[in-house]
C-alpha cells in the first residue's frame, strides 16, 4: 500500500457494496488509489473517464503509480453517431482486443480497463459471437490458405501490399502477414502447402523477423462480421426495419453480396439476434470507478445521439434530389445502438461502483473522505512584477518539508524533468532526484524533492505528500504531453461542440458562420459536410 493510503480506509473502499463516493480526491490522487485498489483486490477494475483525453492521462498516471498492473484500453468509436464512415480499424482493433481478452480471461491477476462514457454506452456484439469468431493457429496445424483468407475477409481485416497497422494483412505466395488486434507486432504465418510451418513476429517498418511464436489467436477487427448467417440476418432485419428495398440501396446491395460497406457498423444490431453491453463482458466481481464528470458526459452523449438521430430521421422523410433517392440514410432508433438511461442505472446497480470526486462533500455512510486537495498554483507569481516563480517554488518546497511532507515535482516528459531539475537547482533547490516510478519515489529520504514523470493538469496535496505540477509552475499553455499530429477526423469531431450560427475560423478562408451539417452529393455518393457561410 502506498504512503498516501495510510490515512484512508482501503478495506471499506474494497468491501463496500454498491455505490461509494470517494470525496476530496483530485485528479492524480485517483490514479494512485485506483492502482492500490487493483493491486489489493485483484480481478477486473474498470475506470470510466469522461473523454479520451482524461482516459489517456489516467493511463499514464497509472503506469507511474502501478507499472506492474496490466492495462487494457477500450476506446469509443472515433466517428460521429449515425455517420456515413466506419470507425478507424486501429480503434476497432483495440475494442475487439479488449472484449476478446475479457472473454478468454483466466485467473484473477489484476487487470485495469481504461475506457470512456461514450465507449460503454454503445452496444456491442454478444459474448458468444466474439468467442466463436477467433481462430487459433499453431505450427503444424493443417490450414487451407483459402479458408484463412476467407476468415480474415469476413472478420474485417483489410488486404494491402505491406502490413503496417492493426487490422491489415498481406499475402505473398505461401506467406501471410497479419496484424492482429491487441498485439504489439504483426505476425508472419509461413505456410507449406496446407500446413502451418512457422509463426514469427516482425517489425512493420523494416519487415525483419523479431522472433518465433508458439501460437497465434486471430480475433476479429470489426464488430460487424460478414458470415453467411450475419448477412442473411441483416437482409431480413433491414427489410423488417425499413420496408422492402424497391430502389437501389448501396448498403443493402453490398452486404447482400458479402462485401464491406463504409459506415456499415452503424447498423450493427441488424447483424446479430441481440447485442450485449460492455458490462456484460465483465462478469461478477468487477469494480467500476467513475470520473467525477462521467454523469454529465453521459447525459451530454444521450442528447447528442438523439439530436443526430432526429436529424437523420427528418432527412430520410424529406424529398430527395432527383435520381439520388438511394442515398437516403435510414437510421436505427437510438435504443437499438446505445444503452437507455434506465438500462444504464440498472447495469451500474449490478456492480460495486466507486465515484472519484475532487471536492469536499458532507459525511455519509456511502462516502469516504480522501483528505486530499488541489495543490498550489503559482499563477500569481508568474503575473507579478519583480517576483521569480522558481524562487517562489523553492520557498514553497522548503515550507512543505518543514511541515514534514514529502515533496515532488511532476513533469510531462523526461526532457522537461531534466530542464526543471536544472532550473530549480539554479534557484536554490539543491536536494533533487529524478525517479522513474512511485516505488522509487516512496523510498527517497525526507528532505529530498523527487522529480517525477507524471502528466498532471494540477498538482495535489495530502496529509503526507505534496506534488507540484509542471503546469502549476509554467502555466497551462507551455507544457503539453507529446502527441500525434491531429487528423481531419479530430477536427470534424469538434463539430459536436458547435451550435448553429457560431462563428468559426477556417485556416484558409478566415471567419465564417457555422450553419450545421449538410449532405452533399458528389459523384453519386453522399457526404456529410460542415456548412460554413462567409460574407458574400
Amino acid at each position: 500500500m502506498s504512503v498516501l493510503l495510510q490515512s484512508i480506509d482501503i478495506k471499506k473502499i474494497i468491501d463496500f457494496p454498491g455505490r461509494l463516493t470517494l470525496a476530496a480526491i483530485p485528479e492524480g490522487v485517483d490514479a494512485l488509489i485506483l492502482g492500490d485498489l487493483a493491486r489489493a483486490r485483484g480481478g477486473v477494475t474498470v475506470f470510466v473517464a469522461r473523454d479520451d483525453a482524461r482516459a489517456a492521462v489516467m493511463g499514464n498516471a497509472l503506469s507511474f503509480f502501478a507499472p506492474e498492473i496490466e492495462q487494457v484500453s477500450y476506446p469509443a468509436w472515433d466517428c460521429l453517431p449515425y455517420d456515413r464512415v466506419s470507425p478507424k480499424s486501429e480503434i476497432v482493433s483495440r475494442r475487439m482486443a479488449c472484449l476478446s481478452a475479457l472473454v478468454n480471461r483466466q485467473g484473477g491477476a489484476p487487470l485495469v480497463i481504461l475506457t470512456t462514457v461514450n465507449a460503454v454506452l454503445q452496444r456491442v456484439p454478444p459474448r458468444g459471437a466474439i468467442a466463436e469468431s477467433s481462430l487459433f493457429i499453431r505450427p503444424g496445424n493443417v490450414l487451407e490458405l483459402e479458408s484463412l483468407l476467407a476468415f480474415l475477409a469476413r472478420s474485417g481485416y483489410r488486404r494491402i501490399g505491406t502490413v503496417r497497422e492493426p487490422g491489415e494483412f498481406a499475402v505473398r505466395g505461401g506467406i501471410i502477414d497479419v496484424f492482429p488486434p491487441g498485439h504489439a507486432w504483426p505476425m508472419r504465418v509461413d505456410m507449406f502447402g496446407d500446413s502451418v510451418e512457422s509463426l514469427r513476429t516482425f517489425d512493420p517498418e523494416t519487415q525483419r523477423t523479431l522472433g518465433q511464436q508458439d501460437d497465434l489467436r486471430l480475433d476479429p477487427v470489426s464488430e460487424a462480421l460478414l458470415t453467411d448467417q450475419a448477412v442473411t440476418l441483416f437482409r431480413s432485419r433491414y427489410v423488417a426495419a425499413f420496408g422492402a428495398v424497391t430502389d437501389d440501396d448501396p448498403l443493402y446491395e453490398a452486404i447482400s453480396q458479402g462485401q464491406r460497406y463504409a459506415g456499415m457498423e452503424h447498423w450493427l444490431p441488424l447483424f446479430h439476434e441481440h447485442l450485449d453491453s460492455f458490462f456484460d463482458y465483465l462478469g461478477e466481481g468487477a469494480l467500476i470507478a467513475f470520473d467525477h464528470l462521467a454523469e454529465e458526459a453521459r447525459q451530454s452523449r444521450h442528447d447528442l445521439v438523439q439530436d443526430y438521430y432526429e436529424a437523420r430521421a427528418e432527412a430520410m422523410s424529406a424529398p430527395q434530389p432527383q435520381g439520388l433517392s438511394s442515398t437516403s440514410y435510414k437510421p436505427l432508433e437510438p435504443q437499438q445502438l446505445y444503452l437507455t438511461e434506465g438500462e444504464w442505472k440498472e447495469t451500474c446497480d449490478q456492480f460495486s461502483v466507486r465515484v472519484f470526486n475532487p471536492f469536499q462533500i458532507p459525511d455519509g455512510a456511502d462516502m469516504v473522505d480522501g483528505g486530499a486537495r488541489v495543490g498550489r498554483n503559482f499563477s500569481a507569481e508568474r503575473a507579478g512584477q519583480g517576483v521569480n516563480v522558481f524562487d517562489a517554488v523553492t520557498e514553497h518546497v522548503g515550507a512543505l518539508q518543514k511541515n514534514g511532507k514529502r515533496t515532488f515535482v511532476a513533469c510531462w516528459s523526461a526532457g522537461s524533468a531534466d530542464r526543471m531539475s536544472g532550473v530549480l537547482s539554479d534557484h536554490g533547490l539543491k536536494s533533487l532526484n529524478i525517479v522513474k516510478n512511485w516505488t522509487e519515489a516512496q523510498v527517497l529520504p525526507r528532505g529530498v524533492t523527487g522529480v517525477i514523470m507524471l502528466g498532471l493538469e494540477h498538482g495535489f496535496e495530502t496529509q503526507d505528500i505534496a506534488v507540484i505540477g509542471e503546469q502549476d509552475i509554467l502555466g497551462d499553455r507551455l507544457v503539453r504531453s507529446a502527441g500525434k499530429s491531429r487528423k481531419a477526423s479530430q477536427f470534424i469531431a469538434e463539430a459536436t461542440q458547435l451550435s448553429q450560427r457560431d462563428l468559426v475560423v477556417h485556416v484558409d478562408h478566415g471567419i465564417g458562420r457555422y450553419e450545421g451539417l449538410e449532405t452533399v452529393h458528389v459523384t453519386g455518393a453522399a457526404h456529410d459536410c460542415l456548412l460554413i457561410v462567409y460574407q458574400g
